[in-house]
């Protein structure tokens, strides 16, 4: 009797054991389970590449000559005495602005009113000599040739009295055009010969950019174009103009030919000989797709992206390229608007792998 109870006890202490046993095992292969799908996901998640990325989208893009200019004025002149004598007066310095006709200086007027008054007494006399022999020859009381030669005398001498009278104008020295004085190379008191440099008058408005531009890019580039210019010496600010000659001719040492803008409007701000930076819009996409240039990947003279697709892999494909502008660039063929590439990381990128996108965005000015 006590031996069948002795018995009892240690089956049930065996099935105890046995049953606690069971349990822990169980247990065991749970937790072995959850550590290889954490581990699983962790291995996953460190499979997949970090990168910068930004949205494909829509938006205009320029394309542009960009090249130096040197401003030129459209007009000037230099002007000169045409007589002979002390300059009496010079009544504009460097810097005012004149008008087209405006006394600049003055030259003695003594000896040339006297020449004046010399030859307007010859043509009187002239005059009436010349009405005296009509009246004779009227009365064929003189020949014809002596008539002939006192007329020829008459008209010789009108043309003497009318020379005396223009060099007594040109004692005054005017301004053959409007502009600045930019340069004055008399002074009272200094004696001028026919045709010595007084004065060089500067119009300002308008001015001529000009560019010399490479052969490669005479068939885009026509008259009417717009011309934007910045310069060092007003900076912040852009002036504009118009292309308004195209020379026809390359120079040859070069590979360039000119260029001409007409600059207006700048409010007396440019000046002859100013050197600035000229750009040209001689094309216009719109509505394209747009990236970031440094999305682009080139080799072997091809162009390639990485596109993220809904499931987080990266595909390269290749892209055909546009216009480029401000760090953006034109894609005609290989993308579409609303999907993203990748624009920092591609280094280490393969297609199809796994990435993590670290950062998103749209780039400006698209």
């Amino acid at each position: 009797m006590i031996m069948n109870r002795l018995t009892e006890c240690v089956i049930k202490l065996a099935l105890t054991a046995l049953l606690v046993l069971v349990a822990l095992l169980s247990q065991g292969c749970m937790d072995h389970a959850v550590g290889n799908d954490e581990a699983e996901k962790a291995a996953e998640k460190e499979a997949a590449i970090p990168v910068e990325a930004a949205s494909v989208v829509s938006g205009d893009v320029a394309a542009y000559y960009s090249g130096t200019a040197t401003l030129e004025a459209d007009d000037q002149a230099m002007v000169v005495s045409q007589i002979t004598g002390v300059v009496l007066d010079t009544l504009v310095e460097e810097g005012d602005f004149v008008e087209a006709g405006q006394v600049l200086a003055r030259v003695e007027t003594d000896r040339y009113r006297l020449e004046v008054e010399k030859a307007e007494a010859a043509l009187k006399r002239l005059e009436t000599d010349y009405q005296r022999k009509k009246e004779l020859f009227d009365k064929e009381l003189v020949s014809a040739d002596d008539f002939e030669r006192v007329s020829a005398e008459l008209q010789a001498q009108k043309a003497a009295y009318d020379l005396a009278r223009l060099d007594l104008a040109y004692t005054s020295i005017r301004a053959p055009i409007s502009g600045y004085v930019s340069e004055r190379t008399v002074r009272t008191g200094n004696l001028v010969k026919l045709h010595d440099p007084v004065l060089r008058i500067t119009s300002y408005d308008p001015l001529l950019a000009v560019l010399h531009v490479p052969e490669r890019e005479m068939s885009v580039l026509r008259k009417g174009l717009e011309v934007s210019m910045t310069l060092d010496a007003w900076p912040g600010e852009t002036f504009t103009g118009e292309i308004i000659r195209i020379s026809p001719v390359v120079d040859p040492g070069t590979g360039t030919f000119r260029v001409t803008a007409e600059v207006r409007d700048h409010g007396e701000k440019l000046k002859p000989g100013l050197f600035g930076r000229a750009e040209v819009l001689y094309d216009l996409h719109e509505n394209v797709p747009v990236i970031p240039r440094n999305a682009v990947i080139t080799e072997d003279e091809r162009n390639h992206v990485f596109v993220i697709g809904e499931d987080g892999s990266a595909s390269r494909r290749s892209v055909q390229l546009g216009y480029e502008r401000a760090g953006l660039i034109e894609v005609r063929d290989g993308v579409v608007a609303g999907e993203t590439v990748v624009t920092a990381g591609k280094g280490s990128l393969s297609d199809g792998a796994r990435v993590e996108v670290i950062t998103v965005g749209e780039q400006p000015g698209a």
